[in-house]
């Protein structure tokens, strides 16, 4: 039996207990951009945070991820965005043009999209970089704050990147 089997079956004896109050308008406090690791799926309990609170997208900051925030701060009114990179992350053991010439080779085949896979070979710099990208949108106002941090997925611990302006004074916002 396949896990997605095994996950149909298991459903109707887990939605028994199921808060249909969940089923109400989301109404989160922050949005939450961060890998699709595996490894960062327990964050929300090393954060403190709630998945209530939360409006927990998982990608990289790319066109969707800015259209997901704008919908975030903009209609479901999230205050605060949080980047959260991590060290190890399979995006940086290979390069866009290596990978698409793997697939290219493995399946015969040469679609068009995705264009970018986003690979990157410094976790703090693209950090940097994915924070800029969302802070440049008009749509994402002035007002909501957007910080990046990294993940350490062998502690567990968070740090924060700043943008390579700012002084390290500043994280006491």
């Amino acid at each position: 039996m396949s896990l997605i089997d095994e996950a149909l079956r298991a459903n109707p004896a887990l939605a028994v207990g199921y808060d249909s109050a969940r089923g109400g308008r989301p109404a989160p406090k922050i949005a939450i951009v961060t890998c699709a690791d595996p490894r960062l799926s327990g964050i929300l309990g090393l954060l403190g945070l709630s998945e209530a609170d939360v409006d927990m997208i998982r990608n990289v900051v790319d066109d969707d991820v800015i259209r997901s925030l704008v919908v975030s701060t903009r209609l479901l009114h999230t205050a605060e965005i949080m980047i959260i990179n991590h060290n190890g992350c399979g995006l940086t053991t290979f390069t866009d043009p290596e990978l698409e010439a793997r697939l290219r080779e493995e399946t015969g085949e040469f679609p068009i999209a995705p264009a970018r896979f986003y690979s990157f070979t410094d976790t703090e710099a693209n950090t940097v970089e994915q924070v800029a990208k969302a802070r440049s949108h008009p749509w994402i106002s002035p007002d909501v704050p957007i910080r990046g941090f990294v993940f350490d997925v062998d502690t567990g611990l968070l740090s924060e990147v700043l943008p390579r302006t700012e002084s390290a004074s500043s994280s006491t916002r």
